[in-house]
């Protein structure tokens, strides 16, 4: 017995080393991934009997009790029988494979075996045949999993042979020729038939951790281009950003060129046969127009079929990339051979065009987002000046014919008002100075319409002059409490601004001794338009809403009165860069 196990170890060793080339084979993976067609059915059933019938070969003849050391046989003697591994693939199949491979791979390696003869043969087909079900069956008891644990593959992988010998016991006659033969190979084949079955689980682990760690590889390597393209593609696709993708993807991918187009021209080209290339040359290749209108990944595998046409480039995958849901241009990836064109260069090429076309989508939807909060900062201006222009307006109408050279002093404030305006506001970001400048120009004119009836006091730190603020901020805050919080006042009417720096941030206050806000109104201002007699809040809303839009929440109004009467807007903001760059830093 010890000799027999000794035996169909080594030999199980050589079986062994099959199965480990089989595992590299790719349509391998398929059943792994549990792709089971009824055309893979008939192909892993035979390839599992295959194994079966290789098992059946790898074994050992026992006869009268002896064994022989012969490794093939062509047929077996009405008094010899073996130990052997067939059953090994048949489990496997089943596991793996489910019942259908399971009874296919059973089916094929049974047949051998009564083929093969012997007194043991009809015994060995059943067995096969049993086994390939049973282990189908258990396979959908654990199908949660997608490879059996080697662990639990080897208590499985001992019914098999235990199976076998149960069969051998009940139908091969003489009992005793039955008993014999069970008590010298029972053992060893239930020793050497489990093992495999664990270390042949154990291969598809390895193989499965392959496969995961090459895609996991890929996956990093298909977001690490994409990020490093990102900054380039959001400029758009233009022949200096594409030429910067297309080194990009020549480094990063290992093709032998790569070039990117847009629907109608060559934007860029890097590799081989760059010096031939020139920037802005028409596509012609009919596969590259495929692509385009169908927006779908085109393979070629002959040097006709890419452009450019040179003698090294015999493959090439195109890839189409989209904008707002069009094919905005595409990437061709040239190899010198088909051969080199494999399914993860494939997949990689095309999740790669996805991951390009996310990008430009989002830099698309980040410009147009951009945009509309520059045209809802115009917005926000048109809504809240005409007020003033209209009121300034209707003042000159007033002066024209109790006091001419007063309206014509007005008329020269306000053009030189409204120039100011215009300037400081066609920039996103002016400077405290510069909103001060124009805080002043505001007040001559208000001055002159309201008389004595208010003064405005300022106090800022030196240091904020070259700080950056959205325009006419403090201005319309003014402008609220010059309309709203004075309005009832004849005399005595008082504003007071303040600017200081308190950190990295400045806190900006504008408060006034006016009647105040009434308190059913204070805690819905800013948060939306209020109706009102006396207005209907938009320019309140407006500005809090621009703050919070720029900085976030930390930068809101708050608003509140105060005890000895009117009320106070107050806000910080972080520090700007005088450059108007959107970054922000804290000093």
């Amino acid at each position: 017995m010890k000799d027999l196990t000794l035996l169909l170890f080594e030999r199980m060793g050589i079986f062994l080393m099959l199965t480990f080339i089989f595992t590299r084979i790719p349509l391998f993976r398929q059943l792994l991934d549990r792709k089971i067609s009824w055309l893979n059915t008939f192909y892993f059933s035979s390839l599992f009997g295959l194994f079966g019938i290789l098992g059946t070969y790898a074994g050992v003849v026992v006869q009268d009790g002896m064994v022989s050391s012969s490794f093939w046989m062509l047929q077996l003697g009405p008094d010899e029988a073996i130990a052997h591994s067939a059953l090994v693939g048949v489990v496997i199949g089943g596991l793996i494979g489910g019942p259908l491979v399971g009874i296919g791979s059973g089916l094929i390696t049974g047949a051998h075996m009564v083929y093969l003869g012997g007194f043991a043969a009809w015994a060995g087909g059943i067995a096969a045949l049993v086994a390939g079900i049973l282990a189908g069956a258990v396979a959908r008891f654990f199908s949660q999993e997608r490879v059996i644990s080697p662990v639990k593959a080897l208590f499985i992988g001992m019914f098999a042979p235990i199976l076998l010998m149960g069969i051998i016991l009940i139908g091969v006659a003489p009992p005793e020729r039955a008993i014999q033969l069970v008590n010298l190979i029972g053992i060893p084949m239930v020793l050497t038939n489990s093992v495999a079955i664990a270390i042949f689980t154990t291969m598809l682990h390895v193989a499965l951790r392959e496969e995961e760690r090459t895609a996991a590889y890929e996956t990093q390597r298909a977001l690490y281009i994409a990020e490093a393209a990102l900054p380039h593609l959001k400029q758009g696709l233009t022949f200096r950003t594409a030429e910067a993708v297309a080194g990009l993807l020549m480094r990063e991918l290992k093709a032998a060129a790569v070039a990117i187009t847009d629907r109608e021209r060559i934007l860029a080209h890097a590799g081989i046969g760059t010096k031939q290339h020139v920037p802005g040359e028409s596509i012609k290749s009919e596969l590259s127009r495929r692509a385009i209108e169908t927006g779908e990944q085109q393979i070629a595998y002959s040097h006709e079929q890419i452009q450019p046409h040179h003698a090294s480039l015999g493959a090439a995958i195109i890839v189409p990339i989209t904008e707002a849901g069009k094919v905005a241009g595409l990437i061709k990836l040239y190899f010198r051979r088909p051969q080199d064109i494999r399914s993860v260069e494939i997949v990689l090429a095309q999740g790669l065009g996805q991951l390009i076309s996310y990008q430009l989508g989002a830099a698309m939807h980040e410009k147009m987002t951009h945009l509309m909060k520059e045209a809802e900062l115009k917005v926000l201006h048109a809504q809240i000046n005409p007020h003033f222009l209209f009121n300034t307006l209707n003042s000159i109408n007033s002066l024209i014919r109790m006091n001419p050279e007063l309206a014509r002093h007005v008329t020269m404030q306000l053009g030189t008002y409204m120039r100011l305006n215009l300037k400081v506001t066609s920039s996103q970001w002016i400077s405290f100075r510069q909103e001060m400048e124009l805080l002043n120009a505001y007040m001559e004119i208000m001055k002159i319409r309201f008389e004595d009836q208010f003064t405005v006091e300022c106090d800022m730190d030196d240091e904020l002059e070259t700080w950056m603020i959205p325009p006419a901020t403090i201005q319309l805050l003014v402008e609220n409490s010059v309309n709203h919080g004075l309005r009832n006042r004849r005399s005595g009417g008082l504003i007071r601004i303040g600017l200081r720096r308190k950190g990295g941030r400045a806190e900006v206050s504008v408060e006034d001794n006016g009647t105040g806000i009434p308190p059913n109104l204070l805690d819905k201002l800013g948060t939306k338009p209020v109706a009102s007699l006396s207005g209907n809040g938009i320019g309140v809303y407006n500005i809090n809403q621009r703050l919070i839009g720029l900085f976030g929440q930390e930068a809101r109004l708050h608003i509140g009165n105060k005890a000895e009467g009117g009320c106070r807007f107050a806000f910080s903001i972080p520090y700007m860069r005088a450059e108007g760059s959107e970054d922000v830093e804290v000093h």
